[in-house]
């Protein structure tokens, strides 16, 4: 008698811990959603929604280039002091005599220098990470330090106030009601995962952050495509920077872009993408800083001091960083 024939179920199995890990944020956002729709007073409203989203923009702007960075395997800690030398910038160009002389070419000048000088400023983050193999944390830390003085230096430490229309449209305007700010976030967000996905150079990055070594034996110019993202990184926060300037009417080189960094960082690590590279997710991303700001909201709107919602905010992200050391463990 000859045994029955089985049917090996090992491939088919369900695995629920990669299943979380992917998709958590997005059952955690559903959850929150929830609740505020039962719980939460107006939340349910146009102007709830502006406040989120323009509250979430600014910092998806600068965790776009931080995604790709991270996927190399490395950290961008200058973020935050890039946007202060870009938002410093903009308004010595259109406040000049220059800029007065021709208000139209002036604004222009603002919009493209700023941004150009950040992202030469995070190219020069690559080059000094490939050209002297430092580690991108120790690299990184110097114009975190530097770069704000930079932009106090610029400014004299003053505050820069400013009435700009065209400029202020940045951080100000809408196009069919929604506000620009998040209209230039879904752009970079949609650019990005376009190009992880669908080209050469994204492809690289995440070969990079695989296997370097690996990559480099592919023939992938390793220390190019590592200065790349770097001077992508420069130039989002240098976006970045001007939206913060324009909303607030105003420049000041001590307060813009402080503390930007974590948040970025924070927001890569909630949307799933690892710290030891090889994979990325912008999408995720997205989703993990609009995890971060509604966790904030809710516990804001419903009464919990700011401080407790710092802890909550710790816990989320150390939370993610768990369940990414038990996805590579597993």
């Amino acid at each position: 008698m000859t045994d029955a024939p089985t049917i090996s179920t090992k491939g088919a199995r369900f695995d629920f811990a990669s299943f979380f890990r992917r998709y958590a944020a997005v059952a955690a956002l559903v959850v929150l959603l929830a609740f505020n729709f039962a719980v939460t007073p107006n939340f349910a409203s146009w102007q709830t929604l502006n406040v989120n989203m323009t509250q979430v923009a600014t910092i998806v702007i600068v965790s776009v280039g931080m995604t790709l960075v991270i996927a190399t395997g490395g950290i961008d800690l200058s973020v935050g002091s890039l946007m202060a030398i870009s938002g410093a910038l903009a308004p010595l160009i259109f406040l000049s005599a220059f800029g007065r002389a021709y208000p139209l070419l002036g604004d222009l000048l603002a919009f493209v220098i700023p941004v150009a000088v950040a992202g030469l400023f995070g190219a020069f983050n690559g080059w000094f990470i490939t050209r002297f193999k430092v580690q991108p944390i120790v690299a990184t830390l110097v114009l975190f330090i530097a770069g704000r003085g930079i932009g106090q230096v610029m400014t004299n430490g003053n505050l820069q106030v400013f009435k700009n229309p065209i400029f202020q449209f940045v951080g100000l305007g809408r196009i069919f009601g929604v506000p620009f700010q998040v209209v230039i976030m879904l752009i970079l967000v949609a650019a990005a995962a376009w190009t992880l996905r669908r080209t050469l150079f994204g492809r690289q990055v995440l070969s990079v952050g695989g296997n370097e070594r690996a990559a480099r034996l592919a023939g992938v110019p390793v220390a190019s495509v590592k200065r790349w993202v770097y001077a992508v990184s420069g130039l989002c926060a240098g976006i970045a920077g001007l939206v913060v300037v324009s909303i607030n009417s105003s420049s000041d080189a001590n307060l813009v872009g402080l503390g930007m960094e974590l948040d970025a960082i924070a927001a890569v690590a909630v949307g799933g993408t690892p710290f030891t590279g090889g994979q990325a997710s912008v999408v995720g991303t997205l989703l993990g800083a609009l995890l971060i700001q509604l966790v904030r909201y809710t516990l804001l709107a419903n009464g919990v001091p700011d401080a407790a919602a710092l802890v909550v905010k710790g816990a989320i992200i150390a939370g993610a960083v768990w369940s990414q050391q038990r996805g590579q463990t597993s």
